[in-house]
């Protein structure tokens, strides 16, 4: 069983749709942020990302970031620039881009099933940004930021979407990097019921991206609770904003690697040490990876294809045959001594939204000696890596198109 439930949402007016929607506050950087909102007074960065609008080097954990985050929402919501809806209400979200589309529903999800593991998640969560978001939502008493989350594709959700997005959309906006994003409101009882039933048939849901938020989410819940005499379980603060896709409909891109320097060796060492878990082979032009367990390596000018040897991972391990993995186990670790991805400052990670171009402006800036390009991790080995209770390799994944914050929030208070 899964529960999702319906609330009052905070949105935009539809004609400030596209002022206020921003990026996630962790796609961009403080720099990126301000230019953001140098163009635009009501970018919900000033919300999620409040730093921006302080000195360089605040802490931006501290309470003066909340602070002014919170009193940023208060003036969105003051101006008339934002709305919370009259009536508790689920929300279709469609986002298209370069032709794809991908519809999800804009609900509340249980804290509880969470804790209970029937909302899987695959990372583990640093303490220090965990207790950065839940201060975040404890001090503006909203959850600004969505969870996105997935579920195996099923035939009655699907059906109620059709539905339902065969209507007009009460918002529909192009964001600057061409993405078109399109918003539902559906208050109806019967149609919220209807969707109440449809997702209590799903066996789980499962975490894209957002695992800080939701263990944020869980962090808040304990909080409130403790202080709360009267706990049942039922409050709003036990559940948390999540937005939930179809599998069938996600797009995974790769998540690129960029490396300092070749730890001591020259190129051809490199290679031929490489030989021993993959065959290399020269190629002439810059190329993505075209199928799973192949890897393009950009070094001093030239391109070259490893594609890995049959026996080099265990093909039956949902994490180990994950190709990130791969390549850490074969070839970062072993030979250019990169053990921990996560620490390690010789390395940095490019989505794959920015094509194998930037990886070449990188290497050939002398910034970087080596570019890795992978194949993208497939939402079915994200599924499975779930179910099995582990972890998958950092850096794994990167979805597009990016979920908007701002689009929807939810309100703590009544």
């Amino acid at each position: 069983m899964s529960i999702v439930r319906p609330f009052r949402g905070l949105r935009p007016r539809p004609d400030m749709a596209c002022e206020v929607a921003c990026p996630p506050y962790d796609v961009v950087s403080t720099l990126e942020a301000r230019e953001i909102a140098r163009r635009n007074p009501n970018s919900f960065l000033r919300v999620n990302k409040a730093e921006l609008e302080l000195e360089d080097g605040t802490d931006p954990y501290s309470e003066e970031v909340y602070q002014r985050g919170k009193e940023n929402l208060a003036r969105l919501m003051g101006e008339g620039i934002m709305i919370r809806d009259p009536r508790a209400s689920f929300y279709i979200y469609r986002l298209t881009m370069s032709g794809r589309s991908q519809t999800g529903l804009v609900a509340l999800t249980s804290v509880a099933e969470y804790n209970a593991g029937r909302i899987k998640k695959h990372e583990h969560t640093r303490p220090e940004k965990v207790r950065d978001r839940a201060d975040h939502i404890t001090f503006l008493e909203a959850q600004v930021g969505p969870v996105f989350s997935t579920f195996r594709f099923d035939a009655s959700i699907d059906k109620v979407f059709k539905r339902i997005t065969s209507t007009a959309p009460i918002t529909e906006f192009e964001s600057e990097d061409r993405v078109r994003h399109q918003l539902w409101v559906v208050d109806e009882d019967e149609t919220v019921r209807e969707i109440m039933s449809v997702f209590a048939g799903l066996e789980a849901l499962y975490i894209a991206d957002g695992h800080h938020r939701s263990q944020a989410a869980a962090e808040v819940c304990r909080r409130y609770a403790e202080k709360n005499q009267n706990h049942t379980g039922e409050e709003i603060y036990n559940f948390f904003l999540n937005v939930l896709f179809a599998d069938t409909e996600l797009h995974i891109l790769p998540y690129n690697r960029v490396i300092k320097d070749l730890n001591g060796l020259t190129r051809e060492e490199v290679l031929k040490r490489a030989e021993e878990k993959f065959t290399v082979t020269p190629i002439g032009n810059e190329r993505a990876p075209d199928r799973p367990h192949e890897f393009g390596l950009y070094c001093e000018g030239k391109w070259y294809l490893l594609a890995a040897r049959e026996g080099s991972f265990d093909v039956s391990h949902p994490t180990r045959s994950i190709d990130t993995a791969i390549l850490s186990d074969n070839l970062l670790s072993p030979i250019l001594g990169i053990t921990d991805i996560r620490t390690d400052k010789r390395i940095d990670f490019i989505g794959g939204i920015r094509g194998t171009k930037e990886l070449v402006r990188r290497v050939d800036s002398g910034e970087y000696r080596l570019a890795c390009t992978l194949y993208p991790t497939s939402i079915e080995q994200l599924l499975a890596v779930a179910d099995a209770g582990e972890v998958m390799p950092p850096k794994s994944t990167w979805f597009e198109p990016k979920l908007r914050s701002g689009m929807v929030v939810n309100l703590l208070t009544e």
